[in-house]
């Protein structure tokens, strides 16, 4: 959408086209569990409230899907049959529910969370008390963790081998302080076993976990994880890996193609590869540059900071960069298990380049600013190893050469 409308600023009489997938105007995922929770309605997640705001920026929404791309002739190729050429075409198919392989994940009763067809699926069996297990215990399970518990369900996470949750944006601390979150809240999590077999039972279903544990559920809900968008793409010419390669100017290896947000693997600003940044902020700008690249205008993506922020049932964690730890670097933590507080700051020579957080709001700006500018914090480094929560003080005084 945002490249859409930046090409338009860039070209008034340029034919511009939007190709979706589902029926209806153009939503944000994000929106999602908000209209789980009822807080928002199915028109609250439209992109843009207004239909005629497509109309009136001369953007035709063509509702089909595309099979796949003729490069050489510079064609889409739709479902309905019809060709639809292109001079400039932006890949931003996103990514979809990756679905473990276990023998009863087809039986009713058994939902991904990722559409508003879902959703619709979902909603009329939501009913306060009903069993809902949710299979995976990342980013996205434990946002429509807090949808479903608003709804008053009984809800149980199974957090799969690993025994954590968002074990890929959270280390062990922060993770583990979650989870006690969660159970203190009433939440039932499972912390060993991948589901085997789900199985139809009077009671319910009935879900069985390799460690030898069991759950029953009226309700399951499947989050483990997503894959990009780009099986469409075979025979096309253009590079592949975990997401389309992209260029500094997201154009892909095949002259007049771009790709953008979470099919892309893009520039990352803190470690220098290219991965895929599923996370809206990085998708929006994205389109923006691509739209510039693709009207004329060389615009280089300066890359993205990998940046994720959660609300878990009023508890609010962040992961920013490299979180994990750079090579050769230095880690400062503070550790507040009583207040589930904590703070895990990652350098690598003066330079914060990752950070965790969990109930602490304060510091989402700090950090962000402190990686994206990459100030060096020269005498600060060692103020902050000994009490990171200076971390405040630490930017001011940076930023004004003190």
């Amino acid at each position: 959408m945002v490249c859409a409308e930046t090409l338009r600023r860039q070209d008034a009489e340029g034919s511009i086209t939007l190709v979706c997938a589902e029926p209806g105007p153009p939503y944000s995922r994000m929106a999602i569990p908000y209209a789980m929770s009822g807080k928002i309605d199915e028109s609250g997640t439209w992109l843009r409230k207004d239909w005629g705001h497509y109309e009136a920026l001369g953007i035709a929404l063509l509702h089909d899907r595309v099979t796949g791309v003729d490069s050489g002739a510079r064609q889409v190729r739709l479902e309905s049959g019809a060709p639809l050429s292109y001079d400039a075409l932006l890949i931003a198919t996103g990514s979809s529910p990756a679905r473990p392989r276990v023998p009863g994940l087809d039986l009713p009763g058994v939902h991904s969370c990722w559409t508003l067809e879902d959703l619709r699926r979902i909603d009329p069996l939501l009913k306060p008390g009903r069993r809902v297990l949710l299979l995976g215990a990342g980013f996205v399970s434990c946002i429509i963790l807090q949808s479903l518990v608003q709804r008053g369900a009984k809800v149980t996470v199974s957090c799969g081998s690993s025994g954590r949750m968002v074990r890929s944006m959270m280390d062990e601390t922060a993770g583990g302080m979650i989870m006690r979150w969660c159970r203190a809240k009433g939440v039932e999590v499972l912390t060993a076993g991948r589901p085997t077999a789900i199985e139809q039972r009077d009671s319910g279903l009935l879900v069985t976990l390799d460690s030898g544990k069991s759950a029953e559920a009226d309700l399951v809900i499947v989050g483990t994880g997503v894959k990009t968008n780009t099986a469409f793409l075979e025979g096309s010419g253009i590079a592949i890996e975990d997401g389309i390669i992209v260029d500094q100017y997201l154009g892909t290896n095949v002259p007049g193609i771009w790709a953008a947000g979470d099919v892309a693997q893009g520039f990352n600003c803190c470690t220098g590869l290219t991965e895929v940044h599923a996370i809206q902020p990085t998708a929006v700008e994205h389109g923006r540059v691509a739209a510039m690249n693709m009207s004329g205008h060389p615009t280089p993506f300066g890359g993205s900071l990998s940046m994720n922020t959660l609300e878990t049932l009023g508890l609010i964690s962040c992961s920013f960069g490299q979180w994990m730890g750079a090579e050769g670097g230095k880690q400062v933590r503070m550790v507040d298990e009583e207040h589930f507080r904590y703070l895990r700051l990652e350098f690598q020579g003066d330079r914060l380049v990752g950070a965790n957080t969990v109930g602490m709001t304060n510091e989402i700006g700090i950090i962000r600013g402190l990686i994206q500018t990459k100030l060096r914090l020269g005498e600060w480094l060692e103020r902050l190893t000994q009490d990171p929560s200076r971390l405040a003080e630490a930017y001011v005084a940076c930023a004004q050469g003190v």
